[in-house]
């Protein structure tokens, strides 16, 4: 059989490195394969400094890698929304299989890419889309094909947990500590997908279709950032026992599908609650197997190579017979559920509250009614004394409530928030057991 030929489209920190673990370890994924696998075409602005891709070919124009004759893969390593949807559309309707690592693609237009890829017989892997080198994909779709998955929780952007663990272990504000993530290159000048959840959304979107059967619904996911998260609460918590994470929660119930990104708070005991720096984990529960836990690189140009090129080995095994290749969603198109994603009004959590409250007798009682008249049970209060009695001072006070819904919680906060003894808003995290 002639060698498959790839075409890479983009040469940045993941088209280069996915370019040489091909290259390094040619032999081994010949093994692998039984097939001879060669980069033969590269889209690309420019070849940076200390890029060497040797004799392949080379175009500025992405769309020749998709138009080349000679390309069987195409590999989409771009990004972005509609440069990537077009090359990606173009290259399944001229036959050509697609490995991509562009988890904004598959979260907004995944349903629309992988619909044209079934017409046209061919296969659109994307395991590198989520948690870089952690094969997380391939684990619900495949090792975890046998069971109901319950819920799955995951720390799967490496930036926000960066900045939230270092603002735990040095006592830095998050200002300063994102400032360190962008010295770092850990952040983008403009931080916004990471540190206020989108990048995890699209993330969770695509984690939660594959585990639960339902289309990909990124609209529908509910995200909030770490950016108002203080040394405080994570003191707080601390002091109770838990810590915060930025975390992608999917859960099915009766009711419907959650899917959220939030700071939540969690049992210092919980190993995901111990995943710091940079790092990646995913926690995955199934009616069969019970918890699992996934953790490893979520970005960087090797471990996100290995997963582009693991697609690449899955889909030179498949060229032969295409249609025997897994559903890219995991669940056969036309049985694709249409079990709707709950608002985040309708979720049921426990809760992390945070009240400023001026130094006056009563006002912890005044709380607790109005907490008590929602039917909001406290598991744990800390109220700190103060310096000095002024009247005027404002004192934080802690609450850790029982499990309640969103909404009600809503009401109980404005109403805590109308108390002439509080000033301000009212900081609320929400709080898991990452359990049943």
């Amino acid at each position: 059989m002639k060698p498959i030929s790839i075409g890479i489209c983009g040469l940045g920190t993941v088209g280069y490195g996915s370019f040489t673990v091909l290259a390094k370890n040619s032999a081994e994924i010949s093994r692998r394969t039984g097939l001879e696998i060669v980069v033969s075409h590269i889209a690309t602005r420019r070849i940076k400094e200390g890029q060497d891709v040797g004799d392949v070919k080379v175009s500025a124009d992405v769309f020749a890698v998709a138009e080349d004759p000679d390309v069987d893969i195409v590999l989409e390593l771009i990004g972005g929304y509609d440069t990537a949807r077009e090359l990606v559309l173009r290259a399944i309707a001229n036959g050509k299989h697609v490995v991509t690592a562009n988890k904004a693609l598959i979260a907004v237009h995944g349903n629309e890419i992988f619909s044209a890829a079934k017409k046209k017989n061919v296969v659109v892997a994307y395991e590198a889309a989520v948690a870089g080198g952690i094969p997380i994909i391939k684990a619900i779709r495949e090792g975890l094909s046998a069971n109901h998955i319950q819920w799955l929780a995951g720390i799967i952007n490496g930036t926000g947990n960066f900045i939230l663990t270092e603002m735990k272990e040095k006592s830095s504000e998050f200002s300063a500590v994102l400032k360190q993530a962008q010295d770092l290159g850990y952040a983008e000048a403009d931080p916004t997908f990471d540190v206020e959840g989108i990048d995890a959304a699209h993330k969770l979107t695509i984690l939660a279709s594959i585990a639960f059967g339902i289309p990909l619904q990124f609209d529908k996911a509910y995200t909030e950032g770490i950016s108002k998260v203080t040394i405080e609460d994570i003191r707080y918590a601390g002091e109770l026992g838990y810590r915060i994470k930025h975390l992608g929660i999917a859960r099915k119930s009766e009711k419907g599908i959650e899917l959220r990104v939030h700071p939540t708070l969690i049992s210092q005991d919980n190993l995901i609650a111990n995943v710091n720096g940079v790092m990646n984990a995913v926690m995955v529960q199934g009616d069969a197997v019970g918890p699992t836990l996934f953790y490893g690189a979520g970005a960087g140009a090797q471990p996100t190579a290995s997963a582009v090129v693991a697609d690449v080995i899955d889909v030179a095994r498949t060229l032969s017979h295409p249609e025997n290749a897994i559903p890219a969603l995991a669940f056969q198109e036309g049985s694709l559920s249409d079990i709707s994603v709950l608002p985040i009004s309708e979720i049921i959590s426990e809760y992390y509250l945070r009240i400023m409250a001026r130094d006056k007798a009563g006002v912890l009682a005044d709380i607790t009614e109005i907490l008590g008249d929602f039917s909001i049970n406290i598991e744990a209060v800390i109220q700190k004394e103060p310096r000095d009695h002024d009247a005027h001072q404002l004192l934080s006070v802690i609450i850790l409530t029982d499990e309640i819904q969103e909404s009600i919680m809503d009401e109980a906060i404005e109403k805590i928030e109308a108390l002439g003894a509080v000033g301000g808003k009212v900081a609320r995290i929400r709080m898991d057991k990452l359990e049943d």
